[in-house]
């Protein structure tokens, strides 16, 4: 991204802020911080974790392509990479069509509102990994990738590996025929 670009989305980043603080500074004069703390903390809260897992969801899937730097591809980590979360039509209209990602990554500069379109007027997104509302809900337990399975894993998977790979001996327990010596 060039400089005169990056500027100028600091400003209105910068520009965002400020309208934010003026915004919530004029409800604090009008009304105990306290109480404007209660009615907008919730829901900030809320929008911050359904938008986290959002974006988690569509990287964090049965299936996910995971390459190293020489097998990495552009096309298959776009299409395989990120998953297409079907979700009902008014939660996909209040999301901005976030799960249609996988379109976003192969083509960034499709506007959201083109997102649905662009996904079904062209084939290579038909095959793309797709995810219901409850797939997505099955994802949070995947967090780690085994490059020797080739899958995401959840952390019991590894205690289940580190289980079956020593063998189990009881804490304090001496082999038999075995001698303790203190020095």
């Amino acid at each position: 991204m060039p400089g005169w670009a990056r500027r100028r989305f600091w400003r209105q980043i910068i520009a965002t802020d400020l309208a934010l603080i003026a915004l919530i500074g004029t409800l604090c004069v009008f009304f105990p911080w306290q109480s404007v703390l209660l009615v907008q903390l919730p829901g900030a809260l809320l929008a911050g974790s359904v938008g986290i897992w959002l974006f988690y969801v569509q990287h964090q899937f049965e299936g996910v392509y995971w390459k190293r730097n020489d097998d990495w591809s552009y096309r298959d980590s776009a299409l395989r990479g990120s998953s297409y979360l079907k979700l009902p039509k008014v939660l996909q209209f209040f999301t901005g069509n976030i799960g249609l990602h996988h379109v976003h990554h192969m083509l960034p500069r499709i506007p959201n509102y083109n997102l649905q379109r662009a996904h079904d007027d062209n084939p290579v997104f038909h095959s793309c990994p797709t995810l219901g509302f409850r797939d997505g809900i099955g994802t949070l337990r995947l967090k780690l990738y085994d490059e020797e399975q080739g899958r995401l894993v959840g952390f019991s998977a590894v205690r289940d590996r580190r289980r079956s790979a020593t063998p189990r001996v009881r804490r304090g327990a001496l082999a038999p025929h075995s001698h303790a010596t203190l020095t």
